[in-house]
């Protein structure tokens, strides 16, 4: 890991103030995970952002501080396991990779840096889904859940969009990637696509775990979504107890960035109402 250890080091000069770096954690010999703390109210529910498909720490620039900064909580972020900072992928990935994800990596990243503490889950595309199905297990210190643009079932527009996506990486044109996922870059990338395009993959679907989820959860999508439509946060919203759509106008797959005040203003309001049921 001595690679992952030069690079952590010329990242934390790039981090924002207001994130506390904390580097590595390990989780076993070959799987060690990058991750940053933003600092805020101990007393408050951790904010705890899951990174897209092929996202980061530091593809969510400084939204995570300002979404914190806002709420006065506490932040947690990581890379999972192949992405950013973190650990090359071990193995082939699976068709359940998005399950792995959120009921193996995620919970124990959660024991072992906010043991015992009230969290909030927001996940962004691969995040939002994992953050599903994170919830639907009814973790006593949960709160709550925001997602973005997450994927309950898959499709055609989202296999047109990863199709033109791999055509570019194939080009060369997504070599910004590299910045943030270095010579981990070709694997990760074809780990999404190739999964995602892959026969078997077409019939993913988390429908049925979402009447299982009993925390209230805020369900975010662009209107303009190159990976998916309304029809999964309709899914979402009919079959979750506590949820509640939002859909975002003028606005692709990336609403925290591509339309920052108003998600950041959205999100604030519904975390204030789970500070004040958790307080």
């Amino acid at each position: 890991m001595a690679g992952v250890a030069r690079a952590v080091a010329q990242c934390v000069h790039s981090v924002s103030p207001k994130r506390l770096p904390m580097p590595i954690l390990t989780l076993s010999p070959r799987r060690e995970l990058y991750y940053e703390l933003i600092a805020g109210d101990p007393a408050r529910p951790v904010l705890v952002f899951l990174h897209e498909g092929l996202g980061s720490c530091a593809m969510w620039k400084d939204f995570p501080a300002q979404l914190c900064q806002a709420t006065g909580c506490r932040g947690l972020l990581y890379d999972r396991l192949g992405y950013g900072l973190s650990s090359p992928l071990t193995a082939p990935r699976r068709l359940h990779y998005v399950h792995d994800y959120a009921l193996y990596e995620l919970p124990q990243v959660l024991a072992r840096l906010i043991p015992q503490q009230d969290h909030i889950v927001i996940g962004h595309s691969d995040g939002g889904s994992i953050a599903l199905i994170y919830a639907s297990q009814q973790p006593a210190r949960l709160r709550g859940i925001i997602t973005e643009a997450a994927h309950v079932f898959v499709e055609a527009v989202t296999l047109a969009g990863i199709r033109t996506a791999d055509a570019a990486f194939d080009a060369g044109k997504l070599r910004a990637l590299e910045k943030y996922h270095g010579d981990k870059t070709q694997t990760i990338f074809k780990a999404w696509a190739d999964t995602w395009l892959s026969q078997g993959f077409q019939f993913w679907n988390i429908e049925y775990l979402l009447p299982s989820i009993a925390c209230p959860a805020l369900v975010m999508q662009g209107s303009a979504d190159q990976y998916g439509t309304q029809a999964q946060v309709d899914a979402i919203v009919a079959q979750t107890l506590r949820a509640v759509p939002a859909m975002i106008e003028q606005c692709g797959h990336t609403p925290h960035q591509e339309q920052p005040q108003a998600v950041l203003e959205l999100m604030r309001v519904f975390l204030e109402g789970r500070i004040a049921e958790s307080g």
